[in-house]
């Protein structure tokens, strides 16, 4: 019985170490799949920060590229519109300055109807008539002449020097002495220089 009792014990005991063998490697197998979740887990934690950083990066670059966008188009608005206004202001220029040498014609011959001595008045008060009712039409359009008369000083801005010519005095040293062409102005901008001579 002796004998029996020790193949029974042994048996229990190899029976035992199969038991704890196969606790051993069940509990190792669980383990590893804890481990491989974990790491999974961890994974998928790094990846989506990782994307939400990509994303709010996208989202800062589209918003810059926006108000850049914005602020372009705004700068935009305003010239086209500044553009528009000058355009509509100066829309006369052109007509304008083909108008200034009829202007011209009437002042020279009303200059040399006074020169004359002509006798007959109604040549002189029809002309006159004409001359200021065109003139007045031009000025309410915009336009100004120049005042740009002798012993005004040269600004390059407004005046056109065609030459210069030794001045009568000291005093018209590096100024006007004569005006050749009367200069205009449209709202403010020159349409046509004043043609002067300058005292040197």
């Amino acid at each position: 019985m002796k004998e029996s009792d020790k193949d029974t014990n042994q048996a229990e005991e190899t029976r035992e170490e199969q038991a704890s063998q196969e606790a051993v490697a069940e509990n190792e197998e669980q383990s590893i799949p804890e481990e491989e979740n974990e790491k999974a887990d961890a994974d998928d934690k790094s990846a989506s920060e990782e994307e939400i950083e990509k994303l709010k990066i996208d989202v800062q670059e589209s918003r810059d590229k926006y108000l850049r966008l914005y602020s372009e188009f705004e700068n935009f608005r305003r010239r086209t519109a500044k553009e528009k206004l000058d355009m509509i202001s100066t829309a006369n220029e052109e007509l304008m300055s083909s108008l200034l040498p009829v202007l011209d014609d009437f002042e020279r011959a009303s200059k040399s109807i006074e020169e004359e001595g002509s006798d007959n008045k109604s040549i002189r008060e029809g002309l006159d008539l004409v001359y200021n009712k065109f003139k007045k039409t031009l000025e309410q359009k915009g336009l100004k002449a120049m005042n740009a008369g002798e012993g005004s000083d040269f600004d390059p801005d407004f005046h056109e020097a065609i030459t210069q010519i030794p001045a009568p005095s000291k005093k018209l040293k590096g100024k006007v002495v004569d005006v050749v062409e009367k200069g205009y102005l449209l709202k403010d901008k020159v349409i046509r220089y004043a043609k002067v001579v300058i005292g040197s």
